[in-house]
């Protein structure tokens, strides 16, 4: 489907104005336009803002930012702070093989045995503040992925410290069991805060934390990750896309929408589907200093699971991307779920950024081992299936 509303168009009669920062050609489902309707149509709701990467939410669109002189905490959710961040490796792309660089990232399953207290009293954070899911991905469409540098598009790249040797983590996570927690607090709000009430300051300062915590996280992780490989990590951007601010006297709500009122922002492809790093361009105040956050759903969870899958070798593949790289997700249903079809396509996502005059494109990165859940039976499998390859290999050699 393609662009149902015109950039600035008033909803309905009484709504906000929705601007709209996708082409014709961009698949935007019905579901997804009928809530920026109804957002827009929300007591105190000032301007809508819709991004290529939109799609329906349990609670609002995904892929929005929302102005409003009243509080909704249901228009970011449950992740609270969720974004992604992108760190480069000491050690070059070329030094790494992928298979084994993936059974390191095996690693990352699991409780984080660093001293958790001590990382969140250092970020200001209480050191009882969920320390036992410090340093973990969580489920849905969360991930560590090793990437490559495809192409550089622009200097500014190189001066973040890219080449095209370099390897990258990108890493999509979020505020895990706190954020929910922190919702579960606001159940009732569904017709929203005044900003100055009690209940209002108390979850400000609660989401507030949650999205310190889960920039931490998102840190942790990549530590994780680069400890796993053997080398060190170092920080390039970080962009949360769940998040509630202060803009003037209005509340400025993200769901699924990249924070962009800074340097650099990344753009989160499918597993199977370059990612982009992008440099956000000011002067659109509709868009409310806000990007695309990723490539945005096609079809929804349900709906994956009669779509790819149906057998073990279509299984099997779905752990392979096109480019040769490893796909780490033990978890079948979450495998076929997100599978590269449920996604839109990035670089489609990236061009209507780019035409909206919203961002530039600096540099595309490659997918080459995307590390979403292990088990000890995936570990075990993978390991008979390393022996089985060695045993094959050594008797070719032995032929005569």
């Amino acid at each position: 489907m393609g662009n149902p509303l015109s950039d600035g168009s008033p909803a309905d009669p009484g709504g906000a104005s929705i601007h709209t920062f996708y082409s014709a050609s961009t698949w935007i489902e019905g579901a997804a336009v009928e809530q920026l309707r109804q957002v827009s149509r929300l007591e105190g709701v000032k301007q809508v803002a819709a991004f290529p990467d939109l799609h329906p939410g349990t609670y609002g669109p995904v892929g929005s930012a929302i102005l409003s002189t009243r509080l909704y905490p249901h228009l970011v959710g449950t992740d609270i702070g969720c974004g992604m961040s992108l760190f480069v490796l000491d050690v070059p792309v070329r030094k790494l093989r992928l298979d084994k660089a993936a059974e390191k990232l095996r690693a990352l399953e699991g409780v984080w045995d660093g001293d958790a207290s001590a990382r969140l009293e250092a970020a200001g954070l209480a050191p009882d503040l969920q320390p036992d899911a410090l340093g973990t991905i969580g489920g849905g469409n969360h991930f560590c992925e090793l990437q490559g540098v495809e192409a550089i598009d622009d200097r500014e790249a190189l001066a973040a410290g890219l080449t095209r040797d370099s390897a990258l983590l990108l890493v999509h996570s979020g505020s895990r069991s706190l954020g929910a927690a922190v919702f579960n607090t606001v159940q009732e709000a569904g017709r929203g805060f005044d900003g100055t009430c009690e209940k209002s300051l108390a979850y400000l300062k609660a989401h507030d934390d949650a999205r310190v915590w889960a920039a931490l996280n998102r840190a942790i992780i990549a530590e994780r990750a680069a400890t796993a490989l053997r080398t060190r990590c170092r920080l390039i951007c970080d962009a949360p896309h769940n998040l509630i601010e202060l803009r003037g006297d209005a509340f400025l709500h993200r769901k699924g929408a990249a924070k962009a009122d800074m340097p650099l922002v990344p753009l989160a492809g499918s597993r199977d589907t370059p990612s982009f790093l992008l440099r956000p361009l000011p002067g659109r105040n509709e868009a409310l200093s806000t990007l695309s956050h990723g490539s945005g759903r096609k079809y929804d969870r349900k709906s994956m699971a009669g779509r790819v899958g149906q057998t073990r070798s279509d299984r099997e593949k779905l752990t392979r991307n096109a480019s040769g790289g490893v796909v780490i997700c033990d978890d079948r249903t979450l495998l076929i779920e997100e599978a590269p079809s449920a996604y839109k396509n990035p670089q489609q996502v990236v061009d209507d950024l780019a035409q909206a005059g919203l961002a530039v494109p600096l540099a595309t990165l490659t997918p080459l081992v995307t590390f979403k859940k292990s088990s000890p039976e995936g570990t075990q499998r993978k390991e008979r299936d390393r022996q089985r390859g060695d045993q094959r290999r050594r008797e070719r050699r032995l032929r005569p």
